[in-house]
């Protein structure tokens, strides 16, 4: 699977700058249990993993899971695991700390997903979201979907803001922080690391809004704790 092989080598290559935002944005004692869901090749787990106790990286797509163990060999507290994001195999409250690191975009139903994680967090603990978000213009929106579904098939729709923090909400879960960057993408090096060849790519291409910097939304929520 060429696709998991590229995408992991360029998320080796970011995982020291992840690690630091992490380090600042989430505030960690360093023995908590956490849930990296969709977790594809381990971006966040392994980022994560020298500042917690253990992590456990969950994906439907077997191929990833076995990059992702193959490069997270030197990171014994991660394990990788076959599963669902949207209809997780753990009992409540087992997590710390719940995340899911740009995967509602590829979600068919991201509000199970959010939902999910909810529910694994005990109460006390803390839920992260970090994803691409939605343009606030709908045209705009609709055209980077459109030719993000051209790029990779697998992405669904892109979230705004308004809709993580209403799944938060809907969730019970209070948002504790959020921030806000911009990611700049050149189109064919962004092509290449999804695969996307031939008359794909010569769709995707003509599809390609004439501005591919997008906003990556950081969200850290908590989990009250029962008549809190």
């Amino acid at each position: 699977m060429k696709s998991a092989e590229r995408v992991a080598q360029r998320e080796e290559l970011g995982r020291e700058a992840l690690r630091e935002k992490l380090r600042a944005f989430l505030e960690l004692r360093g023995d908590e249990r956490v849930l990296d869901a969709g977790a594809g090749t381990g971006a966040l787990a392994l980022a994560l993993a020298p500042l917690v106790g253990e992590v456990t990286a969950v994906d439907v797509v077997p191929e990833l899971l076995e990059e992702g163990r193959r490069r997270g060999a030197a990171f014994p507290n991660v394990s990788f695991v076959e599963g669902d994001a949207m209809h997780l195999e753990f009992e409540d409250g087992t997590f710390d700390l719940a995340g899911t690191l740009r995967t509602l975009h590829h979600v068919r139903r991201p509000e199970l997903v959010v939902a999910e994680l909810g529910r694994v967090t005990r109460a006390g603990g803390g839920l992260l979201i970090v994803d691409q978000l939605a343009s606030v213009d709908p045209l705009a929106a609709l055209e980077l979907d459109r030719f993000e579904r051209a790029r990779d098939p697998s992405h669904t729709r892109t979230l705004p803001d308004t809709d993580v923090r209403a799944l938060l909400e809907a969730n019970s879960l209070v948002l504790l922080r959020s921030c806000f960057e911009r990611e700049e993408r050149a189109l064919e090096p962004y092509l290449d690391l999804a695969v996307c060849e031939g008359e794909l790519r010569r769709q995707a291409s003509a599809l390609a809004p004439p501005e591919l910097s997008v906003t990556i939304g950081w969200y850290l929520a908590v989990k009250p704790a029962p008549g809190a």
